[in-house]
C-alpha cells in the first residue's frame, strides 16, 4: 500500500520538525513548505492526500492559499491551523471547504487524529459497522427463533433495514452478502407468521391484532387531532417502503422534526386497490364493496380502482363524527405537483388535509417496462438513490418547504411498500384472472399449494367474493407469479424488478412518521 502523502505549508515549519518526524515515523510521507506560493507550485507538479495549512503566513496568506489550493484539486482535504480564534476567519476558512481546523499550538496527537479522521474513517467506520453488525446478527437471528408478536417483527425489520444501510456505506461486500441471506431467512419466517395469523387479525380486529390499512386514520391520525388547533397534513406518498423512507428523512428533517417513528401493517393484498381504499374509507375491502357497491371496482372491472377515495375519505369522517374541515389532493404528475405547490397556502385553513403523492408507485412500474430505469436502479441501494434524488427536487420537497413555514403536524405514510421478485412460480387461470404478479384471483385457479398462502374463503379475509368458486393466493417472500405459457420470457422479464400485491416484510409493514414544523 502506497504512503499517504503530506504537505505541510507553515511559515515557522522549522518549528514544526518534531511533528513532522512524529508523521514519518508513523510511516507517513511528509512534503514542506514555509508559505503559500511555494505550497502552490508543490501541488501542481505532485498530488498530496492531505494538506495541513497555516493560516497567518507572510506574503500568500493561508486563505489566499486555500483558494488556490481548491481551483487546482478541489477534493484535497485541507486542515486549517491557525493562532487566531476570530470568529470571521473561521467562517471564512468553513466557506472555502477546509476539511477541518486546530488551533495552535498543535500536538502530534492532534495532527495524527485529524489524518485519521479525514482520510482514514471510512475504513474505520466500515470496521466498527461491520464488528457491531456482527454482534447484531446473533442478537437477530436469536429474535428469529423465538415466537414474535407483530410488534417485534416490525422492530426486526426495522433493525434490518438499519443494518443494510450502514453496510451499503462500509461497501464489505461480504457483510452485505450476509445482511441479505439473513434478511431472506427473516422474510421466509415473516411470511410464515402472517399466514398463520392474518385471517384471525382480520376476524378479530382487537388488541392483540396490528393496527391495519382499514384502522389506521382512526387509530393513529384523529386521535393527534384532538385538542390541538394545528392543521394536519397526511402525507401519503404511494409505495414508500421503509428503507426509502430513510433515505429521504435528513432531508425532510431539516425542516421537520421526527416525534415518532411507528409502523403499520398493510392489508392483502398489498396493493393500491386494496390497501388505500381501505386507509381512506376506513373499512375493510368486502365492507367497502357493501357499503359502496357503485364505488367499488373489483380485479375484472374496467377502468380506475382508485377514483373514489375523496368520497371514502369524507364518508369515514362523517360516519365518526369528526367534524375537521378537510381537504383532498392527489399529485399524479408533475404539473399537479406544482399546482399543490402554489395551493398550499390555502390548506392552512383545514384542521386535515390529505396528500397522496404517486411518483414512488410509478418509479416501481416504469422500472418494470423501460430499460433505462432498469438501469438506472439496478438495485436495491440504486433504488433508494434515485427515490432520494427525485425527491430532493420534487415539487413534493418544496411544498414540504411551505408548510415547515407554519406550525402543523405532519405525516409521512404510505400504503404499501414493494419488493424485488427473483423466483418464479406457476400458476394457471383463465382469462379473467388479475394480472398482478403477487397475487392472483379468480375461479379455478391452479397453483402448487405449498408455494403460496391461499385464502380459499375470501370472506374470511373480508375480501369481495367475485365467484361461487373464487380464491385468492398471495406470493410469499421474493416470488412471482408466472404463467406457463411463454414461461422462459416472462421469467426474463420480471425477474429483479419492484412488485407488489403479496406478503414480505417490505410490503407489509409501513412506515407511519409523525412530525412536526420545526
Amino acid at each position: 500500500m502506497d504512503k499517504i502523502k503530506i504537505l505541510w505549508a507553515d511559515d515557522e515549519i522549522d518549528l514544526l520538525m518534531p511533528h513532522i518526524l512524529f508523521l514519518k515515523e508513523k510511516g507517513y510521507d511528509v512534503t514542506t513548505a514555509n508559505n503559500g506560493h511555494t505550497a502552490l507550485d508543490l501541488i501542481k507538479s505532485q498530488s498530496f492526500d492531505i494538506i495541513f495549512l497555516d493560516e497567518n503566513m507572510p506574503g500568500k496568506s493561508g486563505l489566499e492559499t486555500l483558494a488556490g489550493i481548491k481551483r487546482i484539486y478541489s477534493d484535497v482535504p485541507v486542515i486549517m491551523i491557525t493562532k487566531s480564534e476570530e470568529e470571521h476567519i473561521m467562517e471564512e476558512a468553513i466557506g472555502a471547504q477546509i476539511a477541518d481546523y486546530l488551533i495552535k499550538p498543535v500536538n502530534p496527537n492532534q495532527i495524527l487524529l485529524a489524518i485519521k479522521k479525514n482520510l482514514e474513517n471510512k475504513r474505520l467506520i466500515s470496521e466498527k459497522t461491520n464488528m457491531d453488525y456482527q454482534m447484531e446478527f446473533r442478537q437477530i437471528g436469536m429474535s428469529l427463533g423465538d415466537k414474535m408478536n407483530h410488534e417485534q417483527w416490525a422492530d426486526v425489520y426495522k433493525k434490518l433495514i438499519y443494518w443494510e444501510l450502514q453496510l451499503e456505506k462500509s461497501k464489505d461486500d461480504s457483510m452485505y452478502e450476509i445482511l441479505t441471506m439473513q434478511k431472506n431467512e427473516a422474510n421466509k419466517l415473516f411470511c410464515k407468521y402472517v399466514e398463520k395469523n392474518y385471517v384471525d387479525w382480520v376476524k378479530k380486529q382487537d388488541d392483540t391484532s396490528p393496527i391495519m390499512s382499514n384502522s389506521l386514520i382512526r387509530k393513529k391520525v384523529f386521535p393527534l387531532m384532538e385538542g390541538s388547533d394545528e392543521p394536519v397534513f397526511f402525507l401519503l406518498i404511494d409505495n414508500l417502503r421503509y428503507d426509502q423512507w430513510k433515505v429521504i428523512q435528513p432531508l425532510v428533517s431539516e425542516y421537520f422534526k421526527v416525534v415518532e417513528e411507528d409502523s403499520y401493517y398493510g392489508i392483502l393484498p398489498s396493493a393500491t386497490q386494496y390497501a388505500r381504499n381501505s386507509i381512506f374509507a376506513g373499512l375493510m375491502p368486502s365492507e367497502i364493496e357493501t357499503r359502496f357497491p357503485k364505488m367499488w371496482s373489483n380485479d375484472e372491472d374496467e377502468g380506475g380502482k382508485n377514483l373514489y377515495e375523496e368520497q371514502f375519505l369524507a364518508d369515514q369522517i362523517q360516519r365518526l363524527r369528526k367534524p375537521y374541515k378537510h381537504s383532498y389532493t392527489k399529485v399524479t404528475n408533475y404539473n399537479a405537483g406544482k399546482d399543490l405547490v402554489d395551493n398550499i397556502s390555502n390548506l392552512f385553513q383545514n384542521k386535515f388535509n390529505v396528500i397522496v403523492y404517486n411518483f414512488v408507485d410509478m418509479l416501481s412500474h416504469a422500472r418494470t417496462e423501460m430499460e433505462v430505469i432498469r438501469e438506472l436502479a439496478d438495485d436495491e441501494a440504486a433504488y433508494r438513490s434515485i427515490t432520494l434524488s427525485w425527491f430532493e427536487h420534487s415539487p413534493l420537497f418544496e411544498a414540504l418547504k411551505k408548510i415547515a413555514e407554519k406550525k402543523v403536524k405532519l405525516i409521512i405514510t404510505t400504503d404499501h411498500g414493494t419488493i424485488r421478485v427473483k423466483e418464479p412460480i406457476k400458476v394457471v387461470g383463465d382469462r379473467n384472472t388479475n394480472t398482478n404478479l403477487r397475487y392472483k384471483q379468480g375461479k379455478n385457479l391452479s397453483y402448487n399449494k405449498n408455494e403460496v398462502f391461499e385464502i380459499k374463503r375470501p370472506e374470511d379475509a373480508m375480501l369481495p367474493k367475485l365467484h361461487l368458486s373464487s380464491a385468492y393466493v398471495f406470493a410469499t417472500g421474493d416470488k412471482f407469479f408466472a404463467y406457463p405459457n411463454n414461461y422462459n420470457y416472462y421469467v426474463n422479464y420480471y425477474t429483479n424488478t419492484f412488485q407488489h400485491g403479496g406478503i414480505s416484510l417490505e410490503e407489509m409493514i409501513i412506515p407511519f412518521v409523525y412530525l412536526h414544523s420545526k
